[in-house]
């Protein structure tokens, strides 16, 4: 839905006023590598998408902010002075757990307002709709209230929401990506120090396709729970020799070698040597980018795959299936899970020429193979949070 049908829908919903209509946009994101090491400290690298969630809204004659959505039916209106104070369990949730973080920072909207979101990013597939919505919320509200856009603090403001809002117990990437992603580039980013580097991702003629396996994701909070203990227990173990480590990824893979048969529990074991692999590979990549080395790219991304099946063991047989055919595909570089894992999407760097066939039977071999029907998204990467003007 483009500019001008956002319009008309929102002019039937709310109806036609003389004030002006304001329309931003934040988009989804995608972790091309470094997966299941963020909470060890590690770099991971992201990438904004070219689509995600687009906010149109107009300031109302009255104190109510109203709040609704192309995508889902629910809807909700409050009083600018009662905002925060009833949850939901609904999707407005987000945007209203934003503004509770802009008053908190004595932000406030100055009159109520119509709000209108539409997304394009499919609910539960790991490209951090939710954290779309937040970002979109923040800094639209920021702009019209003419206050600083500080992107970097932006991203903060929205995983505060979630957390203290919202209940959900999310890291800074997803609303780190989605606020400060660049056109071409993707973002080296150390989620603990908030450490950031914008890495050109010039893929040519490569395209990335996100492949949904449409599979619901189960296991994924208490396996994240395990994996996190291990990772800690692991730690703990390596700390009696290492006193100064403060997390895994700090270890380089020779210095790991050299001190993992400290670890007899071969599970734990095996998640340690995921993160401190992994934490090399993400290293490796930006390399291979600066390089305009594609193929090593692809390499990495297999390899990251691979780990997170064999070591981490947080895929599940949906994602390893669409990797599988994925990587039958001749123009195929590279292809992993992306994201917690256990269903959720894969993401491939496919050449232009290949991107039809791989759609249509990487498609067709995973719907025979698992009775599921896979959506795919072909993209680029894409800008972060902004004002759209009339042409866009």
């Amino acid at each position: 839905m483009n500019s001008a049908e956002l319009k008309k829908h929102f002019i039937e919903k709310y109806g036609e006023s003389s004030r002006e209509l304001r329309i931003f946009h934040a988009p989804g994101r995608v972790n091309l590598i470094g997966e299941h090491i963020d909470y060890n400290g590690g770099y991971v690298l992201p990438a904004a998408l070219e689509f995600g969630t687009t906010l149109i809204l107009r300031a109302r004659n009255d104190d109510e902010i109203h709040f609704a959505s192309t995508n889902l039916s629910y809807e909700g209106s409050i009083p600018r002075g009662e905002i925060g104070k009833n949850k939901t369990d609904e999707w407005v949730d987000y945007p209203v757990g934003v503004l509770v973080e802009l008053a908190k920072k004595e932000v406030y909207p100055t009159s109520g307002y119509d709000l209108l979101y539409h997304g394009e990013i499919p609910n539960g597939a790991g490209l951090s709709s939710s954290a779309s919505i937040e970002v979109v919320t923040g800094y639209a509200f920021l702009t019209i209230e003419k206050q600083a856009t500080d992107t970097v603090e932006i991203a903060l403001l929205s995983q505060r929401a979630e957390n203290n809002y919202v209940g959900v117990n999310c890291g800074i990437m997803d609303q780190f990506a989605v606020a400060n992603g660049a056109a071409d580039h993707a973002i080296l980013l150390m989620c603990d120090t908030l450490e950031y580097r914008k890495v050109p991702f010039r893929t040519g003629a490569y395209k990335l396709v996100i492949g949904n396996t449409n599979k619901r994701r189960g296991l994924v909070d208490s396996a994240y729970n395990e994996r996190r203990s291990q990772c800690a227990e692991a730690l703990s173990i390596l700390q009696q020799q290492e006193p100064t480590l403060e997390y895994l990824a700090q270890l380089d893979e020779a210095r790991f070698g050299e001190l993992q048969h400290h670890i007899a529990d071969e599970t734990v074991r095996r998640r340690a040597q995921h993160v401190v692999e992994e934490n090399a590979r993400v290293l490796a990549s930006v390399d291979a980018l600066a390089a305009h080395d594609l193929a090593a790219f692809g390499q990495l991304m297999n390899a990251s795959h691979d780990s997170l099946r064999d070591l981490y063991e947080v895929s599940c047989t949906e994602l390893d299936v669409m990797v599988e055919e994925a990587r039958r595909i001749s123009g195929t570089l590279g292809a992993r899970m992306t994201g917690a894992g256990f269903g959720g999407c894969t993401v491939s760097l496919v050449h232009e020429d290949d991107v039809e066939r791989f759609v249509q039977e990487v498609g067709e071999a995973y719907q025979t193979r698992t009775g599921l029907e896979a959506s795919f998204y072909v993209c680029k990467a894409g800008d972060g949070v902004k004002e759209l003007k009339e042409d866009e």
